[in-house]
């Protein structure tokens, strides 16, 4: 059998749904709650592997077209690895200033530099979205989010 694109990338999310499973049945389970914090994991784990089986069966006809869409240019390259530091950086710096203020920076400094112009739509966007989710959180469902250098 040959091993298609397809059925290669199959193959590794399979694997990584096994582990992400193994990792879901290892999360403590709570004794008086109707619905366990581990339900959510669990189906969407064994979502990704039915997914990756499928993947796995379905018909690959590898074209010449398709094998020119793989060719990842150098531009956009750059622009996925800039994107990955700006995530990192911002997971690194979330818990010291806090939600509101790195997802703001984060929301403003990404779409700037993907290549967006707008600066007011850009600004109220990433102003009203951090303060609306964490409001959501914080307020709403009592799911603390880091609140860093600001006093609320």
């Amino acid at each position: 059998m040959k091993l298609t694109v397809n059925k290669g990338l199959s193959l590794v999310l399979l694997v990584i749904a096994a582990s992400y499973l193994f990792m879901a049945y290892n999360l403590p389970e709570y004794a008086f709650v109707p619905v366990d914090a581990d339900l959510i994991p669990k189906l969407l784990g064994f979502a990704l592997v039915i997914l990756s089986i499928c993947f796995f069966f379905s018909k690959d006809i590898d074209t010449e077209e398709q094998k020119k869409k793989r060719v990842i240019k150098k531009k956009e390259a750059g622009m996925l690895l800039g994107v990955m530091v700006l995530i990192l950086l911002y997971i690194t710096v979330l818990e010291v200033v806090g939600f509101v203020i790195m997802t703001a920076a984060f929301i403003i400094v990404c779409t700037r530099f993907l290549g967006y112009q707008n600066w007011i739509a850009t600004i109220s966007t990433a102003v009203i979205f951090s303060v609306g989710a964490y409001a959501l959180f914080n307020y709403g469902l009592a799911i603390r989010l880091p609140a860093g250098i600001l006093p609320f």
